[in-house]
């Protein structure tokens, strides 16, 4: 059951002046993206917000000048998702090239220790003795974590991105933009770039100190992994993280990445001078949370880390097998969630207004992607749950949702009607994970529907597809198709442009089971165009309506360009 989606065009908005070398028709995306102006539109470096204002940074930075002054043991704790992984690099890479000698790290095994900084998590980093603890893209939530590191006598730095429950943990500092009160102008920065504005805040405080004999380190060296965390957490892309996006796409172009992100370029056979930051969404944050997914993030924050090429592509070789791997573990699993929602569910009309999933078989590790795939399908906000580790009578959610249902607060809801039902939660309003019994999943599952239907009104759950309106003939160009690609970066919150038209149908064939493989006619000129995932048994009329983007044909190569169909309806 898929529901039909409506294609709906934004409305024109007027802007500029723009600089001549700008076409007309990027001047018209940048618009109806609220973007009036170039540095607006392509925010650099020297437009980056400026760190004062976020919160805890005194207490923060004087915790990690002290410690590196006093040669302390500092531990940076990360997570087992992409977003945690880059993090983690940038806070054991940043605080060495700024004096701190005794550096290490650590992160959750998802299957043993669970998410962020859980008491048996710091039951294990005693071995490490550290003074400090550095959390990153976690911690915020990690009270009882916190509470026990606290115990043996470390000091805590929280550094992270996620909102906080209703009481603040022990730390000895927090770094949130989303903590009570915090004023930052950007609350959508991802836990790496927290990290890397902890950084910069450092620098300055040791260069006042007279710490270094200039300016001190070149922190824009970290900004390719800032880039990938930040754009794989599907945080919005203002123009504060755009600025950060656009800086470390500019590195990993020029070759300048560290040697695990190069190695993981070349793994996912991307061309680095013309990376995107849809390349980084669909190909290099992939391979690395796969470590986290299915084995131990441990080895995605190694190639991160590593300056050695030989190493660091044999570690991106491993990840990119363990990819394959999650790649066919989460087909099966999205396939078996299918045909359990079909059993129940038999068209749009008599589907809930939110799905939850369960299989006793599923990977945790995998489920958030389970739930990605099911609710772009079916445009519900959905969660699939499976067995914290195997056999285990706990549960592990994995939550994504819709625009305009904010899913962790709808789960703060369902915790204030029914103390006790759901054991820990958190997250976004787009994404959340929880855990819970496994004899609490029904009751949960019934409270969580009633609070979706409570807040879903017809128009939310109605499937929508956004186009930038038609090309004139002269824009179906090589040209302008570069235009679009490095006019980004495009992401969440600064839509990828994508238009529409109606075509006729000259050739179709299917390409590898399930995708179709299209040539188009529009006013006399013949269009090559792919719909990937767009087989479903029957050929396509003669004259079709299409949503599209318009992309270089570099397999082609020379002046050739395709359109990728993002949807289809007969004309």
């Amino acid at each position: 059951m898929t529901p039909k989606a409506t294609l709906r065009r934004r409305s024109p908005v007027e802007s500029g002046p723009w600089p001549e070398h700008i076409p007309p028709l990027l001047q018209r995306i940048y618009g109806a993206r609220g973007a009036g102006s170039i540095d607006q539109a392509q925010p650099r470096l020297a437009n980056l917000l400026p760190p004062d204002s976020l919160f805890g940074l005194d207490a923060a930075t004087g915790l990690l000048a002290d410690a590196i002054a006093a040669d302390r043991h500092i531990v940076v704790v990360g997570d087992f998702d992409c977003d945690g992984a880059t993090a983690c690099a940038v806070g054991v890479r940043g605080l060495r090239m700024l004096g701190a000698r005794r550096v290490s790290h650590a992160v959750p095994n998802r299957i043993v220790h669970g998410y962020g900084l859980s008491p048996a998590l710091v039951g294990e980093l005693a071995a490490l003795q550290p003074d400090l603890l550095v959390t990153v893209d976690h911690g915020i939530a990690c009270n009882a974590g916190i509470a026990a590191a606290k115990a043996r006598g470390w000091q805590v730095l929280v550094t992270d991105h996620h909102l906080p429950g209703e009481t603040l943990p022990s730390a000895d500092a927090i770094v949130d933009p989303n903590q009570p009160g915090d004023p930052f102008p950007s609350k959508v920065l991802a836990g790496v770039g927290v990290m890397f504005y902890v950084l910069l805040a450092l620098r300055r405080r040791l260069r006042d100190a007279g710490a270094f004999g200039g300016s001190g380190p070149d922190l824009s060296r970290l900004l390719d992994l800032v880039a990938v965390g930040t754009v794989a957490d599907l945080v919005p892309l203002d123009a504060n993280n755009r600025a950060l996006v656009s800086a470390g796409l500019r590195r990993l172009r020029a070759g300048q990445g560290c040697a695990g992100l190069r190695a993981l370029i070349e793994v996912a056979q991307r061309d680095p001078g013309r990376l995107s930051a849809s390349d980084i969404g669909f190909a290099i944050a992939p391979r690395l949370n796969a470590a986290g997914r299915l084995e131990d993030m441990a080895l995605g924050i190694e190639c991160l880390l590593t300056d050695d090429p030989a190493q660091a592509r044999e570690i991106a070789d491993t990840l990119n097998r363990i990819n394959v791997e999650r790649r066919a573990v989460q087909q099966q699993m999205v396939d078996e969630a299918e045909v359990a929602f079909a059993k129940v569910v038999v068209d749009a009309a008599t589907a809930p207004a939110a799905v939850c999933l369960h299989d006793p078989d599923w990977h945790p590790g995998v489920v958030g992607l389970v739930a990605s795939k099911l609710k772009e399908r079916l445009h519900r906000p959905v969660i699939a749950f499976a067995p914290a580790e195997p056999g285990s009578d706990q549960l592990r959610g994995s939550a994504r949702s819709i625009p305009g249902f904010h899913i962790r607060d709808a789960l703060a809801e369902v915790d204030a009607r029914h103390p006790g039902l759901i054991g820990k939660f958190g997250g976004h309003a787009m994404a959340a994970g929880l855990s819970l019994p496994a004899q609490a999943l029904h009751a949960f599952e019934q409270a969580f529907q009633r609070c979706a239907a409570a807040l879903l009104t017809d128009d939310l759950l109605r499937a929508e597809v956004l186009s930038d309106g038609e090309l004139q003939h002269s824009e179906f160009s090589r040209r302008h198709a570069e235009a679009l690609r490095d006019g980004g970066p495009w992401g969440q919150g600064f839509p990828e442009p994508q238009f529409d038209g109606e075509f006729d149908v000259a050739r179709w064939r299917v390409v590898s089971e399930r995708h179709l493989k299209l040539e188009l006619s529009h006013a006399g000129v013949r269009l090559n165009a792919i719909h990937f995932g767009g087989w479903d048994g029957l050929g396509p009329p003669a004259r079709v309506r299409i949503a599209y983007r318009l992309e270089p044909d570099d397999y082609r190569g020379g002046d050739a360009i395709q359109l990728v169909v993002v949807h289809r309806e007969p004309a």
